[in-house]
């Protein structure tokens, strides 16, 4: 066993989430600031999201998501939340998230549970002015990690839902509820378990640019035929198939 991996594993159920500090070197920092700066340009300063290894081809989170060290960590992650193997197949699904522009204001409270039992996330852009930078608000551990993808959907449906949703926002915004707020810092890791805790991120200034590499991996529910038709909307929407690839004509 990782031993480091043991560690981050017992602070994720202890504290909600675990830190791996300045995971990428400046250097690195910088590459994938770039990569934003340019996409940023292409969406004319409004919000985008990109899924996918082969559409994040060629940029510094693609060449993260393929590493074999964060792979090795994740997966050690997943063995110790589960008990489980991840699935021989299972490979990273990266994601880029940029709030900019009114749009991204829409992007924000959005609670929600990950697919997958293990989720990094690595900030490349986060604003450190005004009272709302995108903070990562995190409600952990909520539920266990299912292997029943009835009971998933069906806990889905409870809590991951349009009304739930406005209520969860209504609440913290109001400060009735009181998650986690994590401040982010560029070029750090942050793990935490998307499967079993609630999620999302604080509102940003439409002025500012807040963008984020994900890294989602061991989806409990990957050979479920249930789960692939109900789940996974942002795969669907991306045309992507359950591995996170481009189907083959």
């Amino acid at each position: 066993m990782d031993t480091s991996a043991a560690v981050q594993a017992a602070e994720i159920d202890r504290n909600g989430f675990a830190v791996i500090e300045q995971y990428i070197s400046a250097e690195v920092l910088e590459q994938g600031r770039a990569f934003i700066e340019q996409q940023a340009a292409n969406h004319e300063g409004e919000y985008f999201a990109i899924h996918g290894i082969e559409a994040l081809g060629g940029s510094i989170v693609a060449a993260l998501a393929l590493s074999a060290p964060l792979k090795e960590t994740l997966a050690e992650l997943y063995h110790l939340q589960t008990g489980r193997e991840p699935a021989a197949t299972e490979q990273i699904f990266p994601v880029i998230r940029c709030l900019q522009g009114r749009n991204g204001l829409k992007q924000s409270h959005f609670y929600h549970f990950d697919a997958t039992a293990v989720t990094a996330l690595l900030p490349l852009f986060i604003p450190t002015e005004g009272e709302h930078c995108g903070d990562l608000i995190i409600f952990p551990n909520l539920r266990r990690v299912r292997f029943n993808a009835l009971r998933n959907v069906i806990e889905k449906a409870v809590l991951h839902n349009t009304l739930s949703q406005k209520l969860v926002a209504f609440a913290v915004k109001r400060s009735w509820l009181r998650p986690i707020r994590l401040k982010l810092v560029p070029g750090n890791l942050y793990l935490f378990s998307g499967y079993r805790s609630l999620h999302a991120n604080d509102q940003c200034d439409p002025a500012m640019l807040r963008a984020t590499a994900l890294f989602h991996f061991g989806n409990p529910h990957h050979d479920s035929l249930l789960a692939r038709l109900l789940l996974g909307a942002n795969k669907r929407r991306a045309k992507l198939d359950h591995n996170g690839l481009k189907p083959v004509n």
